[in-house]
């Protein structure tokens, strides 16, 4: 058997329960937030709380914090879909973000990555530090972006996902990883399902004025 091999069966025996429950809800809270459906801020409050405790225990610090940061958005993201910006129980549609603000918002993550990381890996044990807080600072914006339906949260998840496999591979988590495989192609597919949602709206919002002037001359 290969070292490969090895590696593979080892993190598979080593395996918890609760990780393949967290990895379930996780996979339920993105199908349900490609479907714009409010369950999905329950499942990912539960399945965020279990991650917190195996997060820790692997050493994985600043995806630890990150968990808890991911139980208040699962309260807010749930609040913002349900009430929209009116708090009038209207649906919260799904919009974007300026070049200049995405640019802004990047450039943010960058320097708290610079800053977390000098920090942990000067005065923690923390494994991967650099890593571990460009992939926790870019889940921290990406995930607010989801509670407002920024459609390119999407496209920020594609890049954090990838770089997620890789770090939760070289801490055992193998199906986390491979959960976070499953994600890649799972947001791919919503993009493009928000991106048709969001040019449909717009052309709704186009047309409703020609539609109000052409009753008003009538």
């Amino acid at each position: 058997m290969s070292d490969w091999q090895q590696t593979l069966l080892a993190g598979w025996q080593a395996m918890s329960g609760w990780e393949l429950v967290a990895v379930l809800l996780s996979l339920a809270y993105l199908l349900l937030a490609m479907r714009q459906n409010n369950l999905c801020w329950y499942a990912a409050f539960v399945s965020t709380a279990i991650f917190t405790v195996l997060f820790w225990d692997a050493s994985l610090l600043m995806e630890s914090a990150l968990q808890v940061y991911y139980l208040a958005m699962a309260l807010y993201g749930w609040y913002q879909w349900r009430n929209g910006d009116t708090g009038r129980n209207e649906p919260l549609s799904i919009s974007r973000w300026s070049l200049s603000r995405h640019l802004l918002a990047i450039a943010g993550v960058l320097l708290l990555t610079l800053i977390s990381g000098g920090l942990l890996a000067g005065n923690t044990s923390a494994a991967l530090p650099y890593l571990d807080s460009f992939t926790t600072w870019g889940a921290v914006l990406t995930t607010y972006m989801v509670t407002r339906k920024i459609l390119e949260n999407w496209l920020y998840w594609l890049v954090i996902d990838g770089l997620s496999i890789y770090l939760y591979l070289d801490r055992g988590l193998l199906l986390t990883a491979g959960l976070f495989c499953l994600y890649e192609l799972i947001v791919v597919f919503g993009f493009i399902r928000w991106y048709r949602e969001y040019r449909q709206a717009a052309r709704v919002g186009f047309s409703r004025p020609a539609a109000h002037r052409a009753t008003a001359q009538a």
